[in-house]
This record gives structure tokens, sequence and C-alpha cells, in this order.
């Protein structure tokens, strides 16, 4: 096939040169398919990060998603204004108290790591995390329920008949069953923090991690006034008088009508 050479004046360091420009007839050949990158290929600097960009959520559900921290936080909350005093009312010692306090640190140091470890791999058609704060939440209404039954419950299975205004001894059963149900408490506790902030990171954007943060912050110090200030309130068992009977005084009414509370809400 014949080429034609065409002359064009090219300037380089100030050198006015002629270049010959030759323009061939090729016969067409097929192109070789589109080379596609994968999301997790080097880019041209040579991480890894990935080259598709991530949606935003709105504002709105920026905030809605947070909303599972102020009730994780409400919990918190009241388990650290109302257990304690109440479990004294069983019969139970003040060091005993705080090893059974101990559950908090030891739950939090395995579950969520495991808990985290699981939601990544989960391939659920709800998600990868919510199956988790649904178990999580699930097991805190029980564990609440149980926490503050615990008198009543210990009643049952044998604990003594005399009221409980003037027994002062020790109520081993239902001790038992309190400490049970807070261990589950602690242990639900932290199966739903763990992939509630794990479902923030999911759903926000590069550019709204900041905000997604402040905004899961804010959630939890509401949770916490909010808990805190229900803790505080030595009303609740005149509220739900109908709450107390022979194993369940004022102090166990109270607890009784504050975790039945934030388990409806």
């Amino acid at each position: 096939m014949e080429s034609a050479p065409i002359r064009v004046p090219y300037r380089k360091l100030e050198k006015e040169i002629e270049v010959e420009m030759v323009s061939l007839e090729v016969e067409s050949s097929p192109s070789p398919p589109p080379r596609i990158q994968s999301p997790l290929n080097p880019n041209s600097n040579g991480d890894f990060r990935s080259q598709t960009t991530k949606h935003q959520i709105s504002f709105t559900n920026l905030v809605l998603s947070c909303t599972v921290a102020a009730g994780v936080q409400f919990g918190w909350a009241l388990q650290l204004s109302l257990l304690t005093p109440y479990i004294q009312t069983l019969g139970i010692g003040h060091a005993f108290s705080s090893f059974i306090w101990l559950c908090g640190p030891i739950t939090g140091l395995v579950v969520q790591p495991c808990v985290g470890i699981w939601s990544d791999k989960c391939s659920s058609k709800f998600g990868r995390r919510r199956p988790f704060i649904l178990a999580g939440s699930l097991m805190i209404s029980l564990a609440v329920i149980i926490i503050g039954f615990s008198a009543d419950i210990g009643y049952v299975l044998g604990d003594t008949e005399e009221h409980c205004s003037k027994f002062k001894g020790t109520r081993m059963r239902a001790a038992f069953v309190f400490v049970i149900g807070f261990w589950m408490l602690d242990l639900a506790n932290n199966t739903v923090q763990g992939p509630a902030r794990a479902l923030l990171a999911d759903l926000s954007g590069p550019d709204q991690h900041n905000i997604s943060n402040a905004v899961f912050c804010s959630w939890m110090a509401v949770g916490n006034i909010l808990g805190f200030s229900a803790g505080a309130s030595g009303s609740w068992n005149r509220w739900f008088p109908f709450l107390m009977n022979r194993a369940c005084c004022e102090a166990c009414g109270n607890l009784k009508a504050a975790f039945l509370v934030a388990v409806v809400s």
C-alpha cells in the first residue's frame, strides 16, 4: 500500500523544524477487548483504594441510622444507675457487686471483635450488620425482663417467703438469676454496639465519615442523658404500683418499671 508523506512545521526548543508524518493504510483487524480494572487493582499511585465512587446517603437517613446508639447508651446508663443498689437489696455485698461489673469489659473484649469478624463475612439478604443488631436487640429485651423479674423468679424457685421489706438475708436464687440476666445484657449490648458502628461506616460515603461519627456520638450523649435521668427518678414504683409484690419492694419495682419502659420505647 502507498503512503503519502506530509510535511508540517513543528516548533521545538525555539527551532522550527519539519516533521514528516506518514499515513499508512492498514487492514482492519479485530481490536483487543477493553481492559476492565477491578476496584481492588492498584491505581496509578500504586495503592489499592477503591476506584468506584461510593454513594452518599441523605443527612436524614444518616441521623436515623444512628439512633441505635441512643438505645444502647440508654441501657448502659440504666445499668449504671440502678443495678448496683438493686443487687444489694438481694443481700449481695459490695465487693461481689463490683466483681459482677467485670462482665462489661470482658464481653467487650471478646464479643465485639468476634461479632465484627462474623458480620464482615455475613451474606444475609438483609445486609451484613442488621441480623446481628436484631439478634442483639432481642437478647437485650430478654435480659432486661430476666433482671427486672429476678426477685419474682427467685421467690418462685424457693427463696424466703418473708416480705422483702423485712427480710435482711441473702436471696441466693434471685441473685443467681440476676447475675445471668446481667451478663446476658452486657453480651447483648456489645453484640449491638459493634455492628451498629460498622453499619454506619458501610452506609456513609467517604466525605461523610466525620459528620456520621459526630451524629453517632451525639445520639450516644442523648441516650446517656435520658438513661441517667430515668435512673435518678425514684418515682417509677409509684407510677407502676402493680409491679410491686411480696418479693419485689420499692427498689425492685423502680428497676422493673424503668427497664420495661426502656424495652417498650
